[in-house]
């Protein structure tokens, strides 16, 4: 007997928390399509939301849509579907992603302790948004950051915490990315096209003018500051934490692939930080300029290639930003 396919509730809601994922400057640059036939969603870059000047090769994009995925298999996880997952089946269409096919769990069948640990990642979803305001100086116990990076690595990369021998490095990459971004104009241009200003529009995608965060006081460039020259009057300036607690994500090779699995492992490790209080934010600034980039590959700062900075630590949760509709990114097929 052919499988039944979703009902659309159940298959509005998988995409919905697919899309609550992070991507660069919420561009959010995925699209679904799903076969109701085989009960499969296909997911597909939007090449044309990706950023030519930062993100010339899409990697940020795929990772992006990286997490989104893994957003989709929580999901699915936690309404007692299997998701059969393949990345980039089709190679001569490099905008297909990866297929999801959503089976039917069998009755009384043993869920992996994977899928466990997965279904147990939904309720931070919701909760997980991107903070760009200042954290306190309490430390992340070592039991947490073992379980970010088995997190990471159960997705096969590697995330560690910077040693503070190796902290005041990647800070100065990150404050002369920030520098040379503001000194591009072509990068200028490209990252205000996707800020916007809420008293003038209400967005469905990029960054909204109340998710900037305050200026840091120590001028360390921490997070990268979607105001660029700009002057917000009434903006607050104000000290953040004295050692921010960064970590790297790295993948052992460089490709396609290897980015939709640094996305995926992203989002587990973010979702497990919310999961024990922690917030986050990204300094991937050193990451879009190739000679900043391979500094990171120092073997002092360990190997593979990094994917990520990923800043975590506690404090408060940052804004809802928006997302745009499922209606807008879902296409439905028999």
């Amino acid at each position: 007997m052919p499988a039944q396919p979703l009902d659309g509730t159940t298959l509005e809601e998988l995409v919905a928390d697919a899309i609550a994922a992070p991507s660069m400057h919420n561009a959010q640059p995925w699209r679904f399509r799903y076969r109701s036939s085989s009960r499969t969603l296909t997911l597909r870059a939007e090449f044309d939301r990706e950023m030519p000047e930062a993100d010339p090769s899409t990697r940020a994009l795929h990772v992006g849509c990286g997490a989104a995925l893994l957003n989709l298999r929580v999901s699915a996880t936690h309404r007692g579907l299997d998701a059969v997952t393949a990345l980039l089946p089709v190679p001569v269409d490099p905008a297909v992603l990866a297929t999801v096919r959503l089976e039917e769990r069998a009755e009384g069948a043993e869920r992996p302790a994977d899928d466990r640990t997965l279904a147990a990642l939904y309720p931070a979803i919701p909760r997980r948004h991107t903070s760009r305001c200042p954290f306190d100086d309490r430390v992340i116990p070592d039991t947490v950051r073992t379980l970010l990076a088995e997190a990471a690595g159960a997705e096969g990369a590697d995330f560690a915490f910077l040693p503070p021998q190796h902290l005041e490095v990647v800070l100065l990459l990150i404050r002369d990315a920030e520098g040379f971004d503001l000194h591009d104009p072509a990068r200028d241009a490209e990252q205000r096209y996707w800020t916007r200003d809420t008293k003038a529009q209400a967005p469905v995608d990029g960054v909204p003018d109340y998710a900037f965060g305050p200026i840091d006081a120590s001028d360390r460039a921490i997070n990268r500051d979607f105001a660029g020259t700009d002057i917000i009057p009434g903006r607050a300036r104000v000290r953040f934490e004295d050692r921010p607690q960064l970590a790297l994500l790295r993948t052992a090779r460089d490709r396609p692939a290897d980015w939709l699995r640094a996305g995926q492992a992203l989002e587990r490790v973010l979702l497990t930080a919310v999961l024990h209080g922690l917030v986050a934010s990204f300094a991937t600034q050193p990451l879009e300029w190739p000679e900043l980039r391979c500094l990171l590959r120092a073997p002092a700062l360990g190997t593979g290639h990094p994917q990520m900075i990923v800043r975590l630590g506690y404090g408060p949760d940052g804004p809802r930003t928006p997302r745009r509709p499922v209606a807008e990114v879902l296409t439905i097929e028999p």
